[in-house]
């Protein structure tokens, strides 16, 4: 493998004992820019998951090439974090730089300028001592963003970032992917919106029927392929091993 590749090596997944999908074989290349698709409950979520080694395999195995999870930024879904923690606005941003400062570490002067900018990058630096329950959803996924400008770790993974958001919000926490990707990083964002995985994204995995399709968006992508996945998700298929 290429150093900073991720692969998966016939990898599956079981949850209460009945498999999400299985013998999934393909490599996220440095550098690349992969969306993850599939109809509800196909486990698009679940991938990025036992990519983190949240979710333990029950087949194959996840193999790391000159990076490891500590490498990896990561965006939850928002509805998966609880908000009633009494955390404010600037305290969620300097979490994420507990690689730098360490889980228990000081955080000095210079931490504190960078998360003001990565505030003033999504546009809430007015909020900067509020709680984090008083935002609302749009503010708070603009907050989550603000927290991973915080890492410079060469790998992020989003896991639907722009769910039930406006339409200047989606294009401005857009544009952050953007710049990651032109920086170099890897990016593995699970999305919804045919648009924008064709027009952001050169590759796609697609997942239905416990198997996936793992190619470039283009040739993945083409009307009989998407009725399969999403008008018959349990129907056969023949993966694609790149």
């Amino acid at each position: 493998m290429t150093p900073g590749t991720i692969r998966l090596q016939d990898a599956g997944v079981c949850l209460n004992g009945t498999p999400v999908w299985q013998h999934v074989t393909g490599s996220f290349s440095p550098g690349s820019m992969t969306a993850i698709a599939g109809a509800n409950g196909s486990g698009k979520s679940t991938l990025l998951r036992a990519i983190l080694g949240e979710l333990p395999l029950s087949e194959g195995q996840v193999l790391f090439d000159g990076v490891g999870i500590r490498d990896i930024g990561y965006l939850p879904q928002a509805r998966n974090i609880d908000r009633s923690f009494p955390l404010s606005v600037t305290d969620m941003v300097l979490s994420g730089a507990w690689q730098q400062t360490g889980a228990f570490g000081g955080v000095d002067q210079t931490v504190r300028v960078r998360a003001a900018e990565a505030l003033r990058r999504v546009k809430l630096e007015g909020q900067a001592d509020r709680m984090i329950d008083a935002l609302s959803a749009g503010q708070f996924q603009r907050l989550l963003f603000a927290r991973l400008l915080m890492t410079s770790a060469p790998i992020i993974m989003l896991d639907e970032p722009f769910t039930a958001l406006d339409a200047p919000t989606t294009e401005d926490l857009l544009e952050l992917v953007r710049e990651w990707h032109a920086q170099g990083r890897t990016i593995i964002v699970v999305l919804h919106d045919m648009h924008q995985i064709r027009t952001c994204c050169p590759h796609v995995v697609l997942l239905s029927g416990g198997r996936a399709i793992w190619g470039e968006t283009a040739s993945i992508l083409t009307p009989g392929t998407l009725q399969r996945a999403y008008e018959s998700p349990q129907g056969s298929w023949t993966t694609a091993q790149p």
